[in-house]
């Protein structure tokens, strides 16, 4: 609303305050001492989630999954989940996969993690920080470091490919249905009018996402960008195993994989799948994704 309009409200409210509707609105006094003996309260942040006991020498991920796919390992079905997942196992870190949400997450957002050292910690560690850590745990190369490069291919994936996964993901109507619907709102409550809410929230977000770089949405221009960003990474993989040519594969690998993973698992329930058909146009990158998905 413009400033006239806050002051119209404001002018039009002062000019009703001794009208016979403030009577008739007013909170009445044995409810108005009630809630002044209980003022309304801002509580604090998430509290750490407790229940699970700590292991002791275990550590603990807490990502987008379901209770089966927690207790085998599973790779999670969120791709900024399964990108720290996988680099944790590439590294040689082990942990317990927990299921949560972003609402559960001290941070607001998956994945974090709850480290075994020390055992009194309840100091999470979020996915921002999780390459620090487990470059002080395991000592591992920092891949940054290996090649200059990584920041520009990293943004493919947080650009271009990330773009179109969430179209095809929230705002293709049948893959909502099919998998988002499935995947994030239908585990998070069985009332349905908390469901259609959480829907129109979660496609909403990835629409605001898309038009941050756009005026409009454009689904052939996003599947194009797509096809480049694949197209820029199967040259860079080329004969190699991994990226970079690394003897073992590394965050960019992680990053890529938690991608092509899911865009390729008949388990996410695909009702339309274009990037799958793009990404099959890279004989390298599809066995790429398929000698990692030994690691699980």
């Amino acid at each position: 609303m413009p400033p006239d309009g806050r002051d119209a409200a404001a002018a039009s409210t002062t000019q009703s305050s001794s009208s016979p509707a403030r009577h008739f609105f007013s909170v009445p006094a044995p409810i108005k001492r009630v809630f002044d003996k209980f003022p309304l309260t801002t509580y604090p942040p998430n509290d750490i989630p407790q229940r699970l006991p700590a292991v002791p020498g275990e550590n603990r991920l807490f990502v987008f999954t379901d209770a089966a796919g927690a207790k085998h390992g599973r790779p999670s079905f969120n791709p900024q989940c399964l990108k720290w997942q996988a680099y944790l196992k590439f590294v040689g870190i082990d942990f317990q996969t927990v299921p949560s949400n972003n609402h559960a997450s001290p941070t607001g957002a998956l994945p974090f993690l709850l480290p075994a050292l020390p055992l009194d910690s309840l100091t999470p560690i979020p996915s921002g920080k999780l390459q620090k850590w487990a470059i002080e745990q395991v000592h591992c190369e920092e891949e940054q470091q290996l090649n200059m490069r990584f920041d520009a291919y990293a943004s493919l994936l947080n650009n271009r490919i990330r773009n179109a996964w969430l179209y095809a993901l929230y705002l293709d109507s049948d893959n909502f249905n099919a998998v988002a619907r499935r995947l994030y709102v239908d585990p998070s409550t069985s009332n349905s009018l908390v469901r259609a809410t959480l829907a129109s929230q979660l496609q909403q977000a990835a629409r605001d996402v898309l038009l941050k770089s756009a005026s409009y949405i454009d689904v052939s221009d996003l599947e194009a960008e797509a096809d480049k960003a694949f197209e820029a990474l199967s040259i860079l993989l080329g004969d190699n195993e991994h990226f970079f040519n690394r003897p073992n594969p590394g965050l960019l690998d992680a990053s890529v994989f938690s991608y092509t993973h899911l865009i390729l698992d008949d388990g996410m329930g695909w009702k339309q799948n274009r990037l799958g058909q793009l990404l099959k146009k890279y004989d390298n990158l599809v066995q790429h994704r398929e000698r990692l998905v030994k690691f699980f």
